[in-house]
């Protein structure tokens, strides 16, 4: 008499270990699948945001559906042909590198200095209370 080392499973006992086996490993492959799915989901968030796209759901969503859970190759000629076909989703292209100036940096003045100090100046050469005034007008709309 011969022992069959995986008994067939009994779908009425749900107790049986053959039943409880074929249980877990369906879990497992479903599992499995789910694995891979998100993996290829994660891939494809990052390649699509290093491509710049703007809307990335949107991105996401079109390209799931392109895709299929493609390989890597698939991935990145899908993405090439989301940016020919749906350039929207894309920000605008990046700028070179350049240097740009810092807060700290002021702009220089022109030789007579600014509209304040040219008319300061005047009323203090010139003594007259017509420059003053000016002056005090300019200073007023300016400071506060």
């Amino acid at each position: 008499m011969s022992v069959d080392p995986t008994p067939e499973p009994d779908p009425t006992n749900p107790g049986d270990p053959a039943t409880q086996l074929t249980e877990a490993n369906e879990r497992i492959a479903r599992l499995s699948r789910d694995l891979d799915d998100l993996r290829t989901e994660q891939r494809l968030v990052h390649k699509l945001a290093a491509a710049g796209v703007v809307d990335l759901e949107t991105a996401v969503l079109v390209a799931q559906a392109r895709t299929n859970g493609g390989d890597p190759a698939q991935i990145d000629a899908c993405i090439a042909q989301l940016r020919k076909d749906k350039a929207y989703l894309f920000g605008p292209p990046a700028d070179p590198a350049t240097a740009r100036r810092t807060a700290g940096v002021k702009d220089r003045t022109t030789p007579g200095g600014t509209a304040l100090q040219q008319a300061a100046t005047k009323a203090a050469r010139t003594g007259s209370r017509a420059d003053l005034l000016q002056y005090l007008r300019l200073r007023r709309n300016l400071v506060s």
